[in-house]
C-alpha cells in the first residue's frame, strides 16, 4: 500500500464517487460503488466504516480470535454491501461468509471482492458469498447451495461435489451495518439474527467451540425506528452497547479522525441470546 493513501473520508462524502481507494490498516482496497437508487446495498455507508474500525481494534486482542484449532475462525456478515466489511474482516484472519441480495452481489460485490483478493495479506482468510434473503423462513433455506442460502427471487441449486460449500455454521462472528433502515424489515432481521446465532450456540457446543459473538452497527437517522428494532431485540437477546469512548479509540486508531458531527448518531451494539427459541415469529 502507498504510504500517500489518504485516509478514509466519512461515507456521505463520497457517495457520488464511482470508486473508492480504501485504507484499512495495511491493506488499500479498490471499491467499485452504485448511487443510482435502485437499492440500499450498492454504496458505501458509513456504519461498514464505523464496524471495521472497532473489529480492527477488537480482533488485536488474541483472546477475541480464539476458536477451534482445526480451522480458521469464521465470520458470517448480513448486508455485506459493497464488501468493505468482509475484506477488513478477511485481512484481520477470519474466514468471511458475505451476504446480501443477488442484485447487491451481482452490482458490485461480487466485483470488489474478485478485484481486491489477491491484494489481501498472505494470513488473511477466504471470502465466499451466498444470497441471503432475510424475508424467507429459516426453514427454507440451504447451507448446502454454493450461491444461495435463501432468495425469494432465484431457485437454489442443486448441491454437487464439485461445488462444496466450505462456510456453514457454526459462526464465530456475526456482523452487520447499516440494516435497520426500515420498517417492515426489523421483524425478518431479528429473525434472521436470532437463527443464525441460536444455529451458532448450538453446534458450537458440539464441538466444543467458544459461543458465537454478534454485532451490529446502526445509525439513528430514524430514532423511533432503531428503538423499535431495540425494543423487539431485548425480547430475545442481551441487548448492550459499545461504549462510544471505545468506538473513538478504533476510529482513532483507524485512521478515521473525524469531526464528531460528521458520525454523530453511530452506535455499535452486542447481542447475545439469553432463552431458547420457542419457534414464534420475532
Amino acid at each position: 500500500m502507498s504510504n500517500n493513501a489518504s485516509p478514509p473520508l466519512p461515507a456521505h462524502q463520497t457517495k457520488h464517487l464511482p470508486a473508492l481507494d480504501y485504507r484499512f490498516r495495511h491493506s488499500l482496497f479498490h471499491l467499485a460503488q452504485l448511487d443510482n437508487g435502485n437499492t440500499n446495498g450498492t454504496a458505501l455507508w458509513m456504519g461498514a466504516q464505523v464496524l471495521s474500525a472497532w473489529l480492527s481494534r477488537l480482533l488485536d486482542k488474541p483472546r477475541a480470535r480464539q476458536t477451534v484449532p482445526s480451522r480458521r475462525p469464521r465470520v458470517l456478515e448480513l448486508g455485506s454491501g459493497i464488501g468493505l466489511s468482509a475484506l477488513a474482516l478477511s485481512s484481520l484472519g477470519y474466514d468471511v461468509l458475505a451476504t446480501d441480495l443477488p442484485d447487491v452481489i451481482d452490482s458490485v460485490l461480487a466485483a470488489n471482492i474478485a478485484n481486491n483478493v489477491s491484494d489481501l495479506p498472505s494470513e488473511s482468510g477466504t471470502i465466499e458469498l451466498r444470497a441471503l434473503d432475510w424475508t424467507t423462513p429459516p426453514s427454507d433455506w440451504t447451507w448446502i447451495d454454493n450461491a444461495i442460502i435463501a432468495s425469494t427471487s432465484r431457485p437454489t441449486a442443486p448441491f454437487t461435489a464439485s461445488q462444496p460449500c466450505s462456510l456453514a455454521p457454526p459462526f464465530d462472528l456475526i456482523v452487520t451495518a447499516d440494516t435497520v433502515y426500515s420498517p417492515h424489515l426489523v421483524e425478518p432481521l431479528l429473525r434472521t439474527l436470532q437463527h443464525l446465532y441460536t444455529l451458532s450456540v448450538t453446534l458450537a457446543d458440539s464441538e466444543k467451540a467458544i459461543k458465537p459473538t454478534l454485532y451490529i452497527c446502526v445509525e439513528r437517522r430514524d430514532p423511533a425506528l432503531v428503538d423499535d428494532f431495540l425494543g423487539k431485540a431485548r425480547k430475545i437477546f442481551t441487548v448492550t452497547r459499545v461504549p462510544q469512548r471505545k468506538v473513538v479509540e478504533a476510529m482513532e486508531k483507524g485512521g478515521l479522525l473525524w469531526a464528531k458531527e460528521e458520525w454523530d448518531g453511530m452506535e455499535i451494539w452486542t447481542f447475545t441470546q439469553i432463552r431458547k427459541a420457542t419457534g414464534k415469529n420475532v
